[in-house]
């Protein structure tokens, strides 16, 4: 059968560099550091006091009291970012066949703050199970796409992919491939996430992986330097209609991209390390560019999932040398985490965004708070240091890898 195209025809956005698409742009454009000090609770004890939350969000913005207490952070997220970018596309809601619009939605871990504050609560008593009635709705996972679905009356396709940091990337090629087959029209898709929590900092201390540089948070996400520690925790979300292209034709809507294939691997090697060759990293780009019948010097820029941990920048790199070979210098690489942290299950999400955005703008965004070079790193490799760099880029990739070894790869093309 012939496949449908797919495009891209509304974005929205919801990061610790800005609150909405136009401010996440201009955070990526000037290089904004998103790490400060954790303000949600008291840190003094915790081997890292800084993350990537986000800034003056307001629950009471976008919800009413009553209902923003039945949403965990990472529900909110969904449905404020999801909103956006429903009005960003433009989409006639009550001219829409419902049926044929999904939400495929992707979360690592999901209410993690809900669960800690009711075994918390349940820990501090007498034994007595006296839960909150919203907890399990609350805290699960596919309750994000739920409620965009219930509140817009979406009824295809509705469920969360959870694939730990590879989880929205993965969300965004079930959607293409729905769309691609026929069977639905549109899908809102995309990831959001909410883990800095006690016990989301404390898990993650715990097994070495983000940095514990306090004494300059600011800095401390810079992938690719030779200093780097490990990863800055970041929240928020990011959301993307797709939509098939004569569909978004037909309605005379904004395109910002296509959306040219997916690729998919394991590493098979160990539950929080990559291999140390990136032979699932190459082989989830190879797949990327065959699924979307490309040929490797047709990429012009990508954003890796560069986590600014010591093996899993190194191994990425690595892997693009491989794939790309002699074109592999041409290529503008960076990694937007260096601003944002990392958004865990919503990165994939917010990565893809800023692929689209560079292709729109012809600007890449910097990989900042770069100083000192790594010599296991190829010097040949372009990895957009410190400032953002101008050029026209027609094809983006889009990096997403998870613990377990999950990869997820994603590709876009300018239309016109």
């Amino acid at each position: 059968m012939q496949l449908k195209r797919v495009v891209v025809t509304g974005m929205g956005a919801l990061t610790p560099i800005g609150n909405n698409l136009g401010a996440y742009w201009e955070g990526l454009r000037t290089g904004k550091s998103g790490s400060a000090p954790i303000t949600y609770f008291d840190t003094e004890k915790f081997k890292t006091n800084f993350a990537c939350e986000l800034k003056g969000y307001n629950p009471e913005d976008f919800f009413d009291r009553k209902e923003a207490r039945k949403l965990d952070r990472f529900a909110q997220y969904a449905l404020v970012s999801s909103d956006e970018a429903i009005a960003d596309s433009g989409i006639d809601l009550d001219n829409v066949d419902k049926f044929r619009v999904g939400v495929v939605w992707g979360a690592g871990i999901g209410g993690l703050e809900t669960f800690q504050n009711e075994v918390i609560g349940y820990a501090n008593g007498d034994g007595t199970p006296r839960f909150n009635p919203f907890f399990i709705p609350k805290m699960i996972a596919d309750i994000a796409p739920g409620n965009i679905s219930i509140k817009h009356g979406f009824m295809g396709p509705n469920y969360t992919t959870v694939s730990a940091c590879a989880s929205s990337a993965n969300a965004m090629i079930d959607a293409l491939n729905y769309i691609r087959l026929g069977h639905c029209d549109v899908i809102v898709t995309g990831g959001s996430e909410a883990a800095v929590t006690i016990a989301g900092m404390g898990g993650f201390n715990a097994m070495h992986a983000l940095s514990t540089r306090n004494d300059s948070p600011e800095t401390a996400s810079r992938p690719f330097d030779a200093t780097r520690d490990g990863f800055v925790l970041g929240e928020g979300a990011g959301a993307l209609i797709l939509e098939e292209y004569e569909h978004a034709k037909a309605r005379g809507a904004k395109i910002y991209a296509e959306v040219l294939g997916g690729g998919l691997s394991s590493d098979a090697y160990h539950m929080t390390a990559p291999h140390p060759e990136g032979i699932g990293v190459v082989k989830v780009m190879e797949n990327c560019l065959q699924n979307a019948g490309l040929k490797p010097e047709d990429v012009d820029a990508i954003n890796t999932h560069g986590t600014s941990t010591p093996l899993g920048d190194v191994a990425e790199l690595k892997a693009i040398s491989k794939v790309f070979g002699d074109h592999a210098p041409k290529i503008n690489i960076n990694s937007t985490k260096s601003m944002t942290g990392h958004l865990l299950g919503a990165a994939g999400a917010i990565e893809a965004i800023a692929s689209i955005l560079a292709m729109e703008h012809s600007l890449v965004p910097p990989t900042i708070n770069h100083s000192v070079v790594d010599d296991q790193i190829d010097p040949s490799l372009n990895l957009t240091l410190n400032k953002a760099q101008e050029r026209e880029v027609k094809v983006a990739m889009s990096n997403t890898f998870g613990f377990g070894g999950h990869n997820a790869c994603v590709l876009f093309k300018k239309l016109g």
